[in-house]
């Protein structure tokens, strides 16, 4: 789809059927009584339908064309075209009164992301907004997605747009889910994906990101990677679309390694722990309950508790403990730096060269 700067064309006016009706009879010297008499209907319809007071149903199409010799469908198509132009004068005038809509999402974002496409007339732009969301106006996105953040913990830095922001990020993540084929949802066979994608944290992300989605796909999971919104603060969102798939949502914040492979098993701990009835949405601000059962859950699974209580007894964390001990589990030594710093065993300015930093293409 082409993405550059368009614009929507509607024509000032479209004449109605009647206007054609109108000039076949002059040119036949037929008048609309005539008319009238040889289709068997009364005079008032046909007038009526000459000042585009009555549309042409296809029985009235029918009766043109045995009177006429001018096909039905072309009466047929002529009126649909005058009353598809007539409703989107109409829709136009009612999209005018909610412009100032527009003000409260990151439209210069969207359009860089490529999620929508960028218009130069205000409401042909809050048309393909309302597109995005798949709503027909502001009022049915007001009743649809405005309900829906409610279900999501609110976070210290809400603000007046961070509805209009969530809604967006989220919306971009469902529309991208739909672009992969998904198995049927089974927590055993996401379980046992799971320690399979854990082998994949040393690999780039050309690598593990198609290994991963596919895994988790082929376990009634879509895993889609969406950029954050500026001031959105969200790195991750989990819910299910339906009670046959679920849906992990990692934005690209932090970029490093240990950040991202914490985020995504973190979700999936939600997908495995808490089933189909719950939304989460992650950020800097975590509560307790849930949330703490989605990080044992990561934390367990990326580094077994075993064998990090065994390394973390010896006291010694150089930089080649920490690469022999990422080696024996076979996760990256970035995640392992991440975790002893978030234990507080290592100061957070230690070994963050070992993290890989990832640069995601948007």
């Amino acid at each position: 789809m082409n993405r550059s700067v368009i614009n929507e064309y509607i024509p000032d006016f479209v004449s109605p059927p009647g206007d054609t009706l109108q000039e076949i009879l002059d040119s036949i010297g037929m008048s609309q009584r005539n008319l009238a008499e040889r289709m068997g209907r009364p005079y008032k319809t046909i007038n009526e339908i000459i000042k585009a007071k009555t549309a042409i149903t296809p029985e009235t199409a029918i009766q043109l064309e045995k009177v006429l010799d001018i096909p039905a469908t072309f009466w047929i198509n002529r009126e649909s075209i005058y009353r598809e132009h007539i409703a989107k004068v109409e829709d136009r005038m009612r999209l005018q009164e909610h412009l100032c809509w527009l003000d409260n999402f990151p439209i210069k974002e969207m359009v860089k992301f490529r999620w929508i496409r960028k218009f130069t007339d205000k409401v042909s732009q809050l048309k393909e907004l309302l597109k995005f969301f798949g709503v027909a106006s502001p009022h049915e996105w007001e009743s649809i997605y405005s309900d829906s953040m409610i279900q999501f913990r609110k976070t210290k830095k809400e603000s007046d747009k961070l509805p209009y922001l969530l809604s967006s990020w989220l919306r971009q993540g469902e529309l991208q889910a739909r672009g992969i084929e998904l198995e049927e949802y089974d927590k055993n066979i996401f379980y046992d994906n799971l320690q399979e994608i854990k082998n994949l944290t040393n690999e780039s992300p050309d690598k593990f990101v198609p290994q991963m989605t596919a895994r988790c796909a082929a376990s009634g999971v879509a895993l889609v990677f969406v950029p954050e919104l500026k001031g959105l603060g969200v790195w991750g969102a989990t819910r299910f679309l339906s009670n046959h798939s679920g849906l992990i949502q990692i934005s690209l914040r932090y970029k490093t390694n240990d950040h991202l492979w914490f985020t995504f098993f973190h979700e999936a701990g939600h997908i495995i722990l808490h089933g189909k009835n719950h939304r989460f949405l992650e950020t800097d601000d975590q509560p307790n309950g849930l949330e703490d059962e989605a990080n044992t859950f990561a934390r367990d699974l990326l580094i077994p508790p075993k064998q990090y209580t065994d390394f973390i007894s010896r006291r010694v964390f150089s930089e080649d403990s920490i690469i022999k001990f990422a080696d024996n589990i076979n996760i990256a030594p970035g995640i392992v730096v991440g975790r002893l710093q978030h234990d507080q065993i290592i100061n957070y300015k230690n070994y963050n060269y070992l993290k890989k930093r990832y640069e995601w293409s948007t």
